[in-house]
């Protein structure tokens, strides 16, 4: 009886049906003539399948459970007068839950297709709650990641600029740090939204992010900056006339703290083929050198400060490679 129990027992997702097909399909490949399959196993089949699909179904239910609790907020006053507390926390949780299926990519496209990503852009980053401008800022993160298809149409329908600009200047922490991730999201490996990320004059976004004193903050916008010069080393020569590299430098100069191993990062995208980046750089008036000896010091023999001391290293060889040995005496 367990047998039976176990042979009927169906695949529990898409990947499961899969496997099932490529065994079969192995299973055809060997020597031995394979039987015509029984109308017992093809029943099998088409429930184990009929199984998955009513699986997906039921997230598309889900779905749009949600997005009708969303959507209640245009009803009247009157009428959500005394539920505020409530329904916000209803909200909340309608987000929580999307943000969690929208993790799989087809729950993604149907939240778009179903009008939840213009629902979020439109109404919910504006929302006067902060808890339902951070949730959905991290909707639309939760979507766009690895999803070109989403991104292109929250850029369509004018998220970035949304999205920066609650990264720059909302008065809630969780909201700035959401908005950047979803931004961070959006602009991945999608050139267009990238341009128009630069042209909303994104990197002084970042730049101000990172001297702001919300620690996660500076940290994501530094990682992004670094990878920002990085895969588009053209931006280099406009970040160097923006006066990024004394406001780098000016970072440096604050209380240590993990930022800094991003901020040295940075420095390094800088002064690799941009003479500017360099120049500025080897300024005297800038006190970088001395800077650069101090923290070398300070970060020797500490395990977890490696990178940033590999990065302090390798700034002291590009800018002052000529002046090693007098850094060595001063040392001693």
């Amino acid at each position: 009886m367990a047998d039976d129990k176990q042979a009927k027992r169906y695949p529990q997702n898409l990947q499961g049906v899969l496997r099932l097909a490529v065994d079969a399909g192995s299973a055809a490949e060997g020597q031995e003539p394979v039987e015509p399959m029984s109308e017992e196993r093809k029943l099998w089949l088409r429930e184990a399948l009929a199984e998955v699909c009513k699986g997906q179904m039921d997230e598309v239910e889900k779905i749009k459970q949600c997005l009708a609790v969303l959507r209640q907020e245009g009803m009247s006053e009157a009428a959500r007068e005394g539920d505020d507390e409530k329904d916000g926390d209803d909200r909340e949780t309608a987000f929580e839950i999307l943000s969690e299926l929208c993790e799989n990519l087809d729950n993604a496209r149907d939240l778009m297709t179903l009008g939840g990503l213009q629902l979020c852009t439109s109404h919910y980053l504006s929302h006067a709650q902060s808890g339902l401008r951070w949730r959905a800022a991290q909707l639309i993160a939760s979507s766009a990641q690895n999803m070109p298809e989403v991104q292109v149409h929250l850029f369509t329908i004018g998220a970035l600029p949304k999205l920066l600009q609650l990264t720059d200047s909302d008065p809630d922490p969780t909201v700035r740090v959401k908005a950047l991730y979803a931004v961070s999201c959006l602009i991945r490996e999608q050139e267009a939204v990238l341009q128009a990320f630069l042209s909303h004059d994104g990197v002084s976004v970042l730049m101000r992010a990172m001297q702001s004193d919300i620690e996660k903050l500076r940290t994501k916008s530094a990682f992004l900056l670094v990878n920002l010069l990085t895969s588009h080393p053209e931006q280099k020569d406009p970040a160097v006339s923006m006066g990024m590299v004394q406001q780098l430098v000016s970072i440096l100069r604050t209380p240590h703290s993990p930022l800094h191993e991003h901020v040295l990062g940075a420095l390094c995208c800088l002064v690799e083929d941009c003479p500017q980046g360099l120049k500025d750089c080897r300024n005297p008036a800038l006190g970088l050198k001395e800077l650069l000896r101090q923290r070398s010091g300070e970060l020797q023999g500490k395990e977890e400060s490696q990178e940033e001391l590999d990065f302090c290293e390798r700034m002291r060889l590009l800018c002052f490679h000529g002046q090693q040995s007098d850094d060595n005496g001063m040392d001693r």
